[in-house]
């Protein structure tokens, strides 16, 4: 049992609608957080797992990729799912899509991405500029959801940069529209994914808003989700490229909020075992030839900081099949003991700040975006 309460999601007509006992959740990612892995973090401890991010226009027409990602695993008990859109009607219609065809019990909207095909046209973490925009979004998917008792939650940054912040006012519409929680990435859009995470800004939102929010940014082990609860008094985490190749974080979570002081530090063995059967969710989802080439991308990560040779890296990130797999397994060292120089360390995409993020004409002029033609990314499939 966690030593921190419950994370309590309630649709405004319905009260506890999700609970999640451990206040973890795993960052949609997109590429990544597909069914398989998914699948994969929720054997490993408790916690919300949500499908990677799917544009409210992929999910209304039905497209076929954005389909094929609406796929749950056995053990996801709740099924959540992450969209994003510019059009308030267009993602109220994907909500209702959701909920009615898709039975999902959770929906959370992305007001953080700093991709450029997406702030270009003015959605993710360029949207919460516009607020009255911004608050008739979550006033129509709150209202879409509520219908289904679905608690509605959103994903935002502090701002576009340091000179145009957003994130107190984004999360004082948010409550006031009746949306559940928010997470609060502690960077800005310009920011990305470098630099260190400003964690003093999640505790300035969490004293600024009556509704629970999760901190993200910089949770690299268990002790970092501890610290940034107790800095921040943040009601729960959410954990994105911590996990990348590391599923049994999870693990480490689910003993930290229960008050053990423990880590796992897995042997190479251990780990060529959970990258292997990672290779068999994403086999049952897409065969075994797309499957293990799409665990070929996480093969950098799993073996980080291991003593595994360059050849046999190279053959490990060319895999297509079993049966050469399991040969390049058998020939690792499985006693090699987890590299404790990697503890700590981030991993996955870094980079540097942005000079400029790119958004429609004219954004900065005004909050007001009601009346402004927007439209998302022309290509209808999702991911982020």
């Amino acid at each position: 049992m966690s030593v921190y309460p419950p994370l309590r999601l309630s649709a405004p007509s319905r009260t506890d609608a999700v609970v999640v006992d451990t206040p973890v959740v795993l960052a949609p990612m997109a590429g990544i957080t597909n069914r398989a892995f998914r699948q994969l973090c929720a054997e490993q401890g408790a916690g919300l797992y949500v499908c990677e991010m799917l544009t409210s226009r992929g999910i209304v027409i039905q497209d076929r990729k954005t389909q094929k990602m609406l796929g749950f695993a056995p053990n996801e008990v709740v099924r959540s799912v992450q969209t994003y859109g510019v059009d308030p009607e267009m993602v109220a219609r994907a909500t209702h899509v959701l909920c009615d065809q898709y039975g999902v019990n959770h929906v959370d909207l992305n007001f953080g991405c700093p991709v450029p095909k997406v702030t270009r046209k003015g959605g993710g973490g360029a949207l919460p500029w516009k607020q009255d925009r911004f608050r008739a979004i979550l006033r129509a998917v709150v209202k879409a959801a509520d219908s289904y008792g679905v608690p509605v939650t959103m994903k935002t940054r502090k701002g576009i940069d340091d000179d145009h912040l957003y994130y107190l006012d984004a999360g004082r519409i948010a409550q006031q529209e009746g949306v559940a929680a928010i997470c609060l990435h502690a960077r800005t859009v310009g920011g990305a994914y470098s630099g260190q995470a400003d964690w003093d800004a999640i505790t300035r939102l969490v004293e600024h808003v009556d509704i629970p929010v999760l901190g993200n940014g910089d949770i690299w082990e268990a002790s970092d989700a501890m610290r940034m609860m107790a800095q921040t008094g943040a009601a729960g985490v959410e954990v994105g490229r911590g996990c990348l190749g590391r599923p049994w974080l999870f693990r480490d979570l689910a003993d930290a909020f229960a008050g053990r002081e423990t880590q796992h530090k897995p042997t190479l063995g251990e780990v060529a075992a959970m990258v292997r059967r990672h290779g068999e969710l994403l086999a049952e989802i897409m065969g075994e030839k797309y499957g293990l080439t799409d665990l070929r991308k996480h093969m950098a990560w799993y073996f980080k900081g291991f003593p595994v040779g360059g050849d046999l890296r190279h053959q490990l990130a060319m895999i297509s099949d079993f049966e050469t797999f399991d040969a390049l397994l058998a020939q690792l060292d499985h006693e090699a003991p987890f590299p404790e120089m990697e503890l700590g360390k981030p991993r996955g995409r870094q980079g540097t700040p942005r000079a400029k993020v790119i958004l429609p004409y004219g954004w900065y002029d005004d909050t007001n975006g009601l009346d402004l033609e927007l439209d998302e990314d022309d290509a209808a499939g999702s991911g982020g």
